[in-house]
């Protein structure tokens, strides 16, 4: 028998869900209020508002830059797009769980729409990479858009293309970002949450590729 922590594991290859991690039912718990918004970190939250969820990798500073905009509520960091229930970082980390780093962004679509939020993803990354963003490397740093409404998955494919324009007028590479409807977030360790605004000197890794994107 082969136990999982023998495989021998190529982080930029997503495991089958048989290699996957089995996790575990519980879920992590978290504080009731965000760090810097002081808002409900998962509510409940006013009727006005709307959910979308960005991997743009490392989630640290992708956070920042949402819960920056005006219009957003609250953010929480995660993990989605694998098999594995539940898992930890260092279940995430080690490439078997099939999870990326993702950003839920609670916000009011009469102050930030989502098409704003999209351009915002967009520029704030290189979404060409594949399972890397810069220096940090394997499938929990892939850049993908979790929608919530058929809406947004309209909205999501039709930017795509329309900054894969303006990428191509750049010399710049082909989009390999993962669009889709939402799965399942399982939410990141409390020390995660908030991240930069606890440690301001703490690591970033957020870099756009300088290309404006005209939506």
């Amino acid at each position: 028998m082969v136990l999982r922590s023998e495989i021998l594991v190529n982080k930029n290859v997503l495991p089958t869900k048989d290699q996957a991690l089995p996790g575990r039912d519980t879920h992590v718990q978290l504080p009731e209020t965000h760090y810097v918004t002081g808002q409900p970190l998962l509510g409940p939250f006013p009727m006005n508002v709307d959910f979308a969820i960005f991997g743009l990798g490392c989630f640290w500073g992708a956070e920042r830059k949402f819960w920056e905009r005006e219009g957003v509520v609250s953010t929480v960091v995660g993990y989605a797009g694998g098999y594995t229930p539940n898992p930890t970082y260092e279940e995430v980390c080690s490439g078997l769980t099939g999870h990326t780093e993702v950003v839920l962004v609670v916000y009011e679509p009469e102050v930030v729409s989502y098409k704003q939020l999209l351009a915002m993803f967009w520029e704030l990354h290189n979404p060409t990479q594949g399972m890397r963003q810069g220096n940090d490397i394997g499938t929990q740093y892939r850049s993908v858009i979790y929608c919530t409404t058929p809406e947004q998955l309209e909205q999501a494919l039709e930017s795509k293309k329309v900054f894969q324009a303006e990428l191509d007028k750049a010399g710049l590479g082909t989009i390999t970002t993962e669009i889709d409807q939402a799965p399942t977030v399982y939410f990141a360790e409390a020390y995660h949450q908030q991240y930069l605004a606890k440690n301001p000197q703490g690591y970033c890794g957020i870099g756009g590729t300088g290309v404006t994107c005209p939506i």
